[in-house]
């Protein structure tokens, strides 16, 4: 598979999430080409700040590969991550962050997001840095996401 069929994949979890109740966000982990975690973001419903997709899916790897550290894996983001997520996938190791939507200042406005700041700069700044890439083909689709879960918040 490629990039793009595993990004679907994490769209598909964002549409999955706000289904359950939750912000419309997705994520997978793969490794070896193939999907071993995936993630909602169910924070709000379960009383959980950290309960976003990316963390979701981060733990889910990690406990399903009995490791803290997932170097070999790629995380899939429906949206660019916050940076609690990035976080968490800078401690994990993880080598590749793929995402389909960038953070708009209207998101953070919204507060979807917790501020402005860049984690592509915050990566520069630290030792482990992580492949960031933005494949722009879900755009349109994640925002038409996001503002048909708007209407129903």
């Amino acid at each position: 598979m490629d990039h793009s069929t595993f990004l679907k994949q994490a769209v598909e979890l964002a549409k999955r999430s706000v289904a359950l109740g939750g912000f419309p966000d997705g994520a997978v982990i793969v490794k070896d080409n193939k999907i071993i975690a995936d993630g909602l973001s169910l924070g709000f419903s379960q009383n959980d700040p950290t309960g976003h997709a990316e963390s979701c899916a981060i733990r889910g790897a990690c406990k399903m590969l009995g490791t803290v550290d997932l170097s070999s894996c790629i995380l899939y983001a429906s949206l660019q991550p916050c940076l609690m997520c990035f976080s968490a996938a800078t401690w994990s190791n993880i080598s590749k962050i793929i995402y389909g939507c960038k953070k708009t200042e209207e998101m953070v406005k919204k507060r979807y997001y917790e501020g402005t700041n860049d984690v592509a700069e915050i990566n520069k700044q630290n030792t482990h840095k992580i492949e960031l890439v933005y494949l722009p083909h879900f755009e349109d689709e994640m925002k038409t996401i996001i503002g048909n879960w708007e209407k129903t918040i």
